[in-house]
């Protein structure tokens, strides 16, 4: 599994955290092939903006966003090469937000942070919160992934 992480914005914040570790942590408790690639990239309010903006019409920044690319369903995976890589899409977080976002939410940096990848990534998989069933479900495996995630260290 490939996670490309880029540290667009905030990198002193975020890069002594083990991203990419539970990104692919996430991601293979889903499922995915071990030729999944992937990426996530933090960014400043500015730039979260003109995405959310941009992609979802909506104004202000948000804390996450998910782009997904390939889909194990869609029909031209099947004439792929074996060895060809799985792209799974891509996840920007914007880094004040998610400090913004401790102190609403009573949470550290860091856990705060481990929800937004976790999100993320579960969107990338295909998990969505547009009705509350779907948010139900979301969230508890949301839970669940972290839950396993911070008892294993």
């Amino acid at each position: 599994m490939e996670i490309t992480v880029n540290y667009d914005y905030g990198k002193e914040d975020v890069e002594s955290l083990p991203i990419a570790q539970l990104a692919e942590f996430v991601v293979s408790h889903e499922g995915k092939p071990a030729n999944t690639e992937m990426s996530i990239s933090f960014v400043d309010d500015e730039e979260m903006t003109r995405l959310n903006e941009g992609y979802r019409g909506k104004q202000g920044p948000t804390d996450v966003l998910s782009f997904e690319c390939d889909n194990l369903d869609d029909e031209f995976d099947a004439d792929a090469p074996e060895d060809a890589p799985y792209e799974l899409g891509d996840i920007v977080i914007a880094v004040d937000v998610c400090k913004r976002q401790t102190q609403e939410y009573g949470t550290t940096f860091q856990e705060e942070l481990e929800l937004l990848i976790t999100h993320g990534c579960l969107h990338l998989c295909g998990y969505d919160h547009i009705v509350d069933e779907e948010a139900e479900v979301m969230e508890a495996r949301e839970r669940e992934l972290l839950a396993a995630w911070r008892g294993q260290s």
